[in-house]
Order: C-alpha cells, then structure tokens, then sequence
C-alpha cells in the first residue's frame, strides 16, 4: 500500500479569495506544503532529505466543489509512481466531516540533486520508503 500522509486544516479569513470560498493560490500552495511535509516525514534522517530537491514540471488539478471559511479539512497525499527523475504525487482536499471531495491534484515533480542542481534519476531505495513497486 502506498505511504500516504494527511494533515488536518481549518479554512482560514486569508484563505479566502473575492468570491469567498478558498483561492485557488492556496490550493497550490496547499500541495506544496503538504508534498514537502510527506517528502520530509519519509526521508527524514535519510540522507536523501539533503542530497535531493524537487521541483515542479506540472500540475493538474480539478476542483469539485468549494472550500468555506471555518470549514474543517483533510488534505491527503501520496506518490503514485516514480519514473525516471520524476515523482507523480496526488493530493486531495476533503471535508474533515463529510469526506466530501473538493479538490483533486497529480503533480509531476522532478528530482534535483542538491549540489549539482541538475535533474537526477530517482534512487530505487526510495520506492521502499515511499511503498511502491521498483519501476523505472
């Protein structure tokens, strides 16, 4: 099984946008923030958490419904697959009481090496960290 990780959040007045439901700049920052808390929760220790960075290559996100002021959250996320020098993780925003989806994302990352700065291939011990099958 996948290693997913979830956080809890409550919707925030600077969260909200002109038409009062979440922005979707803080959905994209949602991902981010929680992608780097999974990628630090698992490598922690690691030596990997220093020797590697990612970077975004794209982002597809599909918003099903709309995020309210004081609204309690999940935000979820997991690897789908690595390939090559790219991770493809989704994230999932849902209503903490309801489990209703209100948004839905897969992002490419690409790995960098931090000091060399230039794209590297993911390494195979990560598919264990991250409970995945070795495919590359």
């Amino acid at each position: 099984m996948k290693e997913h990780y979830i956080e809890e959040y409550t919707v925030r007045e600077s969260d909200i946008d002109e038409l009062n439901h979440v922005s979707n700049i803080k959905y994209v920052e949602w991902i981010q923030e929680i992608s780097k808390a999974h990628w630090y929760k698992i490598t922690k220790g690691t030596g990997y958490d220093v020797k590697y960075f990612w970077v975004v290559s794209s982002h597809f996100i599909e918003y099903k419904a709309s995020a309210l002021l004081d609204q309690q959250i999940t935000i979820e996320t997991y690897v789908e697959k690595f390939e090559k020098a790219y991770s493809y993780r989704a994230v999932e925003v849902k209503d903490k009481e309801t489990g209703k989806l209100l948004m839905k994302s897969l992002t490419k990352w690409c790995m960098m090496d931090m000091e060399t700065k230039r794209i590297t291939r993911v390494p195979t011990e990560l598919f264990d960290l991250f409970s995945l099958e070795t495919k590359i």
